[in-house]
């Protein structure tokens, strides 16, 4: 067959394929992940202040929350800019890794190509953020399961919504069935990096667990219905979705996510014996596993102390169950994260300290990354493997237990055991080192338990 025979027999076909256009996994045209690059213009979008002039309340919420701060939120800036993007200068293999941070930090940037973003603060419309049309257009998802800004995007006079009937002088309104489903939040709050590797899965934790079969969806916790107006001119309704999109920088939310009981083996111990003490810790208020999202740099942990007769207390680390991977569940503070080092263009980097914790032995629910080179990494998209995944799941209680053998000379009386669960969104170290304010590393409180024995004499 002559060259120009086969050509004229493809070539059609080819031209077909490109010009039929893509759908949706709802069946919606249009396009999504990578391909939104480019694909349109900041002014394709209203702004935030726009919709604040008839929606007042749920803008006064959205102000406040981190959806209105994807983008300028310190350290997101930080490892943005100090980490991601040098590295991907330096390695152009991750570059439409980090180019697609800004799809869901700061999608009107993205679509607009406007990538890397101006910093911060610079008066560019990346600074909008998550805004409120950003979401109240996106029409479906092209993946199934949703990841990786895979939303489909219809920016105009049409914004989609939980509420059929409502009229707008300023906009249509159209009751929208994605909208309200869980794939809208998977569609950032799930994502795989250039290792194929699953760094964040939020939204399938979730799909996987008990709440999803009880119908109850992301939006139930993380913007509760209430009696209110959805703005100045609506009625009042019963149903409002309140955009408060408290998570994992809510002192509320935070405090008694897990449930910690504490108990002893026996009441009386004589000293210089061993008594085991027992913490169970339940995950009864969050419908996907404890910690989420950004995994590799949240810790969860578990300290438990023993106070004697004198007000002496006493460190007591977490018996060890021997499962593969366990160590890395331990608090310790031995040197990690030395990729940052290529990064940062800095060879006599040595690392930090991997869990920079007050006390060493400590149990901490966590699944770590490792890089290609099987080090502890906090960069997602250098995360080659995942370890030992022991978070909390929704539903799920973990026991821990420490046996500790009394001191010959504990004072006799009444000893209280303390078992106290904490939160960091950011390992100290690294924050530290990086220069990130104080307040994304400091500790959040979640639970606290106490229980006691009696030390005796025979």
């Amino acid at each position: 067959m002559s060259p120009f025979l086969r050509c004229s027999i493809i070539l059609p076909v080819f031209l077909t394929a490109v010009l039929l256009p893509l759908k949706d996994a709802q069946g919606q045209d249009g396009i999504w992940g990578d391909a939104l690059k480019g694909s349109g213009s900041y002014d394709d979008f209203e702004k935030p202040e726009r919709c604040a002039s008839c929606h007042v309340d749920i803008a006064r919420q959205y102000e406040q929350a981190m959806m209105s701060r994807a983008y300028t939120h310190s350290w997101d800036e930080i490892e943005y800019f100090k980490l991601a993007v040098p590295h991907a200068e330096k390695d152009p293999k991750f570059k439409d890794a980090v180019d697609g941070c800004n799809g869901c930090h700061a999608p009107l940037a993205y679509i607009a190509g406007d990538i890397p973003p101006p910093r911060p603060y610079s008066g560019s419309r990346a600074d909008e953020s998550v805004s409120c049309d950003a979401c109240h257009t996106i029409t479906g998802s092209g993946e199934d399961p949703p990841y990786n800004y895979s939303f489909t995007i219809e920016p105009g006079r049409a914004k989609r919504g939980n509420r059929e009937g409502v009229d707008s002088p300023h906009h249509l309104t159209i009751r929208h069935d994605f909208t309200m489903s869980t794939e809208l939040c998977g569609t950032c709050h799930n994502e795989k990096n250039p290792f194929d590797v699953w760094v964040k899965s939020t939204q399938m934790e979730w799909q996987e667990g008990p709440y999803a079969a009880d119908g109850v969806r992301c939006q139930d916790c993380h913007m509760p219905p209430a009696r209110s107006r959805n703005s100045i001119m609506s009625k009042e309704y019963d149903d409002v979705a309140q955009h408060l999109f408290t998570g994992a920088h809510s002192p509320g939310r935070l405090a008694g996510a897990v449930e910690v009981a504490v108990y002893p083996d026996v009441r009386e111990v004589v000293p210089g014996e061993r008594i085991k003490i027992t913490v169970a810790c339940y995950n009864h208020k969050a419908g996907h596993k404890i910690p989420t999202g950004s995994v590799e740099e949240r810790q969860l942990w578990l300290t438990v102390t023993a106070v004697d007769a004198e007000g002496k207390s006493y460190h007591l680390p977490v018996d060890k169950k021997g499962f593969d991977g366990e160590e890395y569940t331990i608090s310790s503070n031995e040197l990690a994260f030395q990729d940052m080092g290529y990064m940062l263009d800095d060879p006599e980097f040595e690392g930090l300290s991997r869990d920079a914790l007050p006390y060493e032995g400590d149990r901490v629910f966590r699944m770590p990354y490792f890089d290609p080179e099987g080090r502890m990494t906090i960069a997602q998209w250098n995360t080659a493997r995942l370890g030992t995944d022991y978070r909390i799941g929704p539903r799920e209680t973990r026991m821990e237990t420490y046996t500790w053998k009394l001191p010959d000379d504990l004072p006799l009386g009444t000893v209280r055991i303390v078992a106290e669960m904490q939160y960091r969104r950011l390992i100290k170290s690294v924050g530290e080192y990086l220069g990130v304010p104080d307040e994304e590393m400091k500790a959040e409180f979640i639970n606290r338990a106490e229980s006691s024995f009696d030390a005796v004499d025979y």
